[in-house]
């Protein structure tokens, strides 16, 4: 993300450095469709949602959750959905309900910043599992393993991922399920960017390849639907085996009167969005993610000390930085601080996802940006890059699989 007529960190504003973190409106090039837009100007003029709704949410926005979470693998009863203020208010509520203070959660390592903060603010200790970038960010099971002790509460898995792009297939979930049922273990499913995948990849969601192992999967409007501002997300409780029947889901039902319910003018306008959102709007935004991926991976492969990973879905891409090449700078943080500088072009780096030496790039900026933004990476890096391709010790460093 950058600013294209200014050369000067300065000239970033607040809403653009935000746009670097999660945010596909800023540059007004992905819309939702006028099908959504429609739908919440009715749910305005009806005035029938001014008022509080129920704290798990109107009993017809829940129904067209569970309709829309549904399919032959899976079938999903409004009562096992729990309207909530966004997708980060859900996981905020999932680990609350499941773990307590002097237990332990499992979160990917690299991995959205937000899971650590909501458990360390309850005294619960994050332990990381590692993804493996050789493989397309897998995680590596056998550390997923390593890290599942007499205290661990539950295990966070992101697929689609944030910060990596990456979609895990249908064997890799099955192996994940695989340990959760051998340790026993609940999950918390951030699936925000369901769906949201590239050409020959398939999203399969944890719930629908389990009926043993309890999952609570978090979703919403925010990402597909590209209205974050809206604040519309959900828990689902899949426990078929009615493991956290007595306690979890009533802990649940009480944290969302914490919120007093979500917002009730969407409540009122889901289940158009749900159910009359065109697949044509769906396709377009993926091809045009895909296609912005490509550009981006395409000019950072050029680029000497940068390796980018090709994403297969969500709105990122994470890139290694090779240090050795830029003798200039210790730590991702001060590559991507004088990149910002010098270029005015703002990516996040790699410490923000407990991961270093990467850095992530947002793929939702307009393509002409988006070249813009690489033509001035490439130029940062060749004005920084040493020539010899040498480290500091003699030896050139690989990419760290």
């Amino acid at each position: 993300v950058f600013t294209r007529n200014c050369n000067s960190a300065e000239c970033l504003t607040e809403k653009q450095i935000y746009a670097a973190y999660r945010d596909p409106t800023t540059f007004g090039n992905l819309k939702p469709p006028k099908e959504v837009i429609e739908a919440v100007q009715e749910s305005v003029a009806s005035q029938l949602y001014n008022g509080y709704a129920p704290s798990t949410g109107y009993q017809k926005a829940r129904e067209a959750v569970a309709e829309y979470s549904s399919n032959e693998l899976v079938k999903v009863d409004p009562k096992d959905v729990i309207l909530c203020s966004g997708c980060s208010c859900a996981l905020d509520l999932c680990i609350t309900a499941l773990a307590r203070e002097g237990q332990n959660i499992l979160i990917p390592r690299p991995g959205f910043s937000i899971y650590r903060t909501l458990a360390e603010g309850l005294g619960i200790t994050v332990k990381t599992y590692n993804l493996r970038p050789e493989l397309g960010w897998e995680i590596d099971l056998d550390d997923l393993k390593e890290q599942i002790d007499e205290s661990t509460a539950a295990i966070v898995i992101n697929n689609p991922s944030n910060p990596c792009g990456s979609v895990f297939s249908r064997d890799h979930v099955l192996d994940i399920l695989d340990i959760a049922a051998r340790y026993y273990v609940p999950i918390i499913a951030d699936e925000i960017y369901e769906h949201m995948v590239f050409p020959g990849r398939t999203f399969h969601s944890l719930a629908s390849l389990s009926t043993e192992v309890p999952i609570l999967s978090c979703s919403g409007l925010t990402k597909r639907f590209l209205v974050p501002g809206w604040r519309m997300g959900w828990i689902i409780i899949h426990d078929r085996q009615n493991v956290l029947e007595a306690e979890i889901r009533k802990g649940l039902h009480c944290l969302s009167q914490r919120i007093i319910g979500s917002n009730t003018i969407v409540q009122g306008a889901l289940p158009t969005i749900l159910r009359k959102t065109p697949q044509k709007f769906f396709d377009d935004v993926i091809s045009t993610l895909h296609s912005h991926s490509k550009l981006a991976y395409n000019c950072i492969l050029k680029i000497p000390g940068l390796k980018p990973i090709m994403p297969d879905g969500a709105m990122y891409m994470m890139v290694y930085i090779d240090l050795s090449c830029f003798p200039e700078f210790n730590s991702d943080l001060e590559f991507v601080q004088r990149l910002l500088m010098e270029e005015s072009v703002f990516c996040l780096p790699g410490q923000c996802f407990d991961y270093r030496s990467y850095m992530r790039l947002v793929i939702t900026v307009p393509s002409d940006m988006l070249e813009e933004a690489c033509q001035r990476i490439q130029e940062f890096c060749e004005r920084h890059h040493y020539k010899t391709a040498e480290s500091r010790n003699g030896f050139v460093n690989e990419i760290p699989y």
